[in-house]
């Protein structure tokens, strides 16, 4: 069908993250060992700065160790902290990027074995996004916020035990305190989950229109529409810009809240803790862990408020990239028949086939070729010429009715297979952006230099090609941006002689030739032709006339 097969991908649910790491998950969890290591180091610190104070204050010493001693203690945990913390950083950042560049592998991947139905219905600006900003945003996510959750947790949970195990009254009004600092953050950052939507859905719409007026610049340039293409990009970069304005705002207000709240909390945990220290309960050592352990405390409090903002943003990358992997790849290795490389006979028979959305194209719609026959497909535009061939070359399935080679079914043979046997030359010339050499042997590259030059002479290439500055090695530019229409229209036809497939596709492939040209391929052609199976689709009588029959549709 023109429609893809799509399996409905469940709710989303954060758990669904885990099979975009599954290939690290052991590094991953190395990471979060250090990383624990890391946050129990930093939860020992403001103790002993307590104990300290209490050497200096009482004489009281830790462990029996001097002053001098506990001072080299310290620096000693803090230099751990520090390896800790550079062994698990240096981790993190490796293992991000492996991790990107495996997601962006495999969304390619993904990509490219989707059906060309899929990228008639998507801009590819959008497509592209999914490679760039939701593969990103994944990644980080990920290493950056997911991963640092537990140790953050064990902070917090690692600093309010040791505040009780201090003082349980001051624990108990700050244990209360917290949730409703993060009832606070969650409503204003409510407002941000629709907003991420839209700046993601905006962000692939403005760089769909760049990619399209990028690959339209001769159009828009021959029609002067400079001016409106820039005021349709700009209307759309301005809306993308006074989106993330919008989050800057919401952001930009959160983090001196945050900031603000935290401080507050410090200034009352230092009133309670100066009043228990005046009261006895404490001792100024204690006063001094108590004040450590509330700044340290700020440091989860303030994390955590962000997880929610950056999980919002990962929830619309990681539903579009699940909605991504649910669309069904083209069947390439499920057929069991191998067609041997013959010169084979077609036949379609009984086609219904329909475009979503429009009036049906084929009823019953039945034709023969024999094997070794040239027959040319004409007809107006709209009556389904190209259709055919996609039909044959399983870019598109019909609805009903089947297409064989060789009596063989190409429902029952792999695409790889399927599609070694047929030559394209398309109506719309696709080419690299490389050299002449590069695209005439795209898909042969174990042609030699005798086959290279009879499919260039073939298609009437080798003239102008020797005529380029570096002969076969110039480099064309993108989609041959360099060469004329006719002679991109050549390089086509000759990537298409150099694979030597029994069956050979030319649609409209001489459109671009002059008269004489298209003479000379015509006389050089006959020959040629004769050993392949040929579907011609022309208008130009004279292309017409190397068919041995000529059906209109």
């Amino acid at each position: 069908h023109a429609s893809m097969s799509k399996t409905e991908p469940a709710k989303f649910v954060f758990s669904d993250l885990l099979q975009f790491v599954t290939p690290y998950r052991r590094t991953l969890l190395l990471a979060l060992l250090l990383m624990l290591i890391t946050s129990a180091i930093a939860l020992i610190n403001p103790w002993i700065a307590g104990q300290f104070t209490l050497s200096l204050l009482e004489g009281q010493m830790l462990l029996a160790l001097t002053t001098s001693q506990v001072l080299l203690l310290w620096l000693v945990i803090l230099g751990l902290q520090a390896i800790f913390g550079f062994a698990n950083q240096y981790l993190l950042s490796n293992t991000s990027e492996h991790m990107l560049a495996e997601l962006r592998m495999r969304i390619y991947d993904h990509l490219q074995s989707l059906p060309l139905s899929y990228y008639h219905e998507r801009k590819r600006g959008t497509i592209l996004t999914l490679l760039t900003r939701d593969a990103d945003v994944i990644s980080r996510f990920v290493v950056g916020t997911l991963l640092g959750l537990v140790p953050q947790l064990l902070v917090l949970l690692g600093t309010l035990i040791m505040i009780f195990l201090i003082d349980p009254v001051i624990a108990s009004i700050i244990s209360l305190l917290i949730p409703l600092f993060f009832l606070l953050m969650k409503v204003i950052g409510r407002s941000l989950r629709p907003l991420s939507h839209e700046m993601m859905q905006e962000y692939g719409n403005t760089f769909a229109i760049a990619e399209e007026n990028l690959a339209l610049m001769p159009i828009i340039k021959s029609f002067t529409r400079e001016k409106h293409e820039s005021e349709r990009f700009s209307g759309s970069n301005q809306r993308l810009m006074k989106l993330y304005q919008r989050y800057n705002r919401i952001q930009a207000l959160i983090s001196p809240l945050v900031q603000f709240l935290a401080a507050a909390g410090i200034l009352l945990l230092l009133w309670l803790s100066s009043n228990e220290l005046m009261a006895g309960n404490i001792s100024p050592g204690d006063l001094v862990s108590l004040l450590l352990y509330g700044m340290l405390l700020t440091r989860p409090v303030s994390a955590l408020a962000d997880v929610y903002g950056q999980t919002l943003a990962t929830r619309g990358a990681a539903t579009r990239l699940l909605e991504l992997f649910s669309f069904q790849p083209e069947p390439l290795d499920e057929g069991s028949v191998t067609l041997p490389l013959t010169t084979g006979g077609i036949t379609f028979n009984g086609i219904d086939f329909c475009y979503p959305g429009r009036k049906p194209l084929f009823k019953q719609f039945s034709l023969s070729i024999a094997a070794g026959e040239t027959v040319a497909i004409a007809g107006e535009n709209g009556s389904g010429k190209s259709t055919l061939v996609h039909l044959l070359m399983r870019f598109m399935t019909p609805d009903s009715g089947r297409i064989l080679i060789d009596e063989i079914d190409i429902a029952d043979m792999s695409l790889a297979n399927l599609r070694a046997q047929i030559g394209l030359v398309p109506q719309n010339v696709l080419l690299l952006n490389g050299s002449v050499l590069d695209n005439v042997t795209y898909g042969s590259h174990d042609a030699n230099e005798a086959e290279i030059l009879q499919a260039l002479r073939s298609a009437r290439a080798l003239e102008f090609i020797q005529a380029l500055p570096q002969g076969w090695d110039t480099i064309i530019g993108d989609q041959g941006i360099k060469l004329s229409g006719g002679q991109k229209q050549r390089l086509a036809l000759a990537r298409a002689l150099l694979k030597d497939a029994p069956i050979l596709v030319l649609d409209e492939a001489t459109a671009m030739f002059d008269l004489d040209g298209e003479k000379s391929f015509i006389e050089e052609c006959h020959q040629l032709l004769s050993s392949r199976t040929v579907i011609l689709i022309t208008h130009r009588p004279a292309s017409l006339a190397l068919a041995d029959r000529v059906i209109n549709l």
